[in-house]
């Protein structure tokens, strides 16, 4: 089932679609939309905030007649995270409840990451990406109490499965000084 707001939002997104074709432009005018959606009560039906005990649950909430573009609900119960990956298509991400903290990363020199920076993102933050630029990431809730986010891919996620391009080994941990060894 899909609430009256979220049939509101994605008709905003399909009317904006219509007359916008590049992906950057595409990921600013969906973060824009988004913005204004969490802002409102009853965004998405309860089936679509149902967690998943082993691990962050992927609920598919809308798919574009066109496939530009499907909206997908992501739950985490404390602790759950994704993999460090990138994505196969711009994606658009707004936190409708809870904390998730996401961790980017760059390649360096050899083809592995390393950590580039974290941000914390709570109830109303918008956050968006567009591959290859600032791509591969990984996404946990670091908070004590589940979180909601809706994510806006620009693909068609119930053919991909995900929007996850490629998955990359976990960085290794630095070296502890001796003085700082158990």
């Amino acid at each position: 089932m899909v609430t009256p707001r979220m049939t509101e939002f994605v008709a905003r997104l399909s009317g904006l679609f219509d007359r916008i074709d590049d992906p950057h432009d595409r990921a600013r005018a969906a973060a824009g939309a988004l913005s204004g959606l969490l802002d409102a009560d009853g965004v998405l039906a309860p089936e679509h905030t149902e967690p998943d005990p082993l691990r962050y649950r992927q609920h598919l909430v809308h798919v574009d007649g066109r496939r530009r573009f499907s909206v997908v609900s992501l739950v985490w119960l404390p602790g759950q995270r994704t993999p460090v990956h990138s994505h196969a298509c711009w994606c658009v991400v707004g936190v409708v409840t809870g904390r998730e903290a996401e961790t980017r990363y760059r390649l360096d020199p050899t083809g592995r990451v390393e950590p580039a920076g974290t941000a914390v993102n709570l109830p109303g933050d918008v956050c968006w990406l567009v591959p290859p630029e600032r791509d591969i990431h990984r996404v946990c809730n670091d908070g004590d109490r589940p979180a909601v986010s809706l994510h806006v891919y620009g693909t068609d996620i119930a053919a991909r499965g995900s929007s996850i391009n490629q998955v990359y080994a976990e960085p290794a941990a630095p070296p502890r000084s001796p003085e700082h060894a158990p």
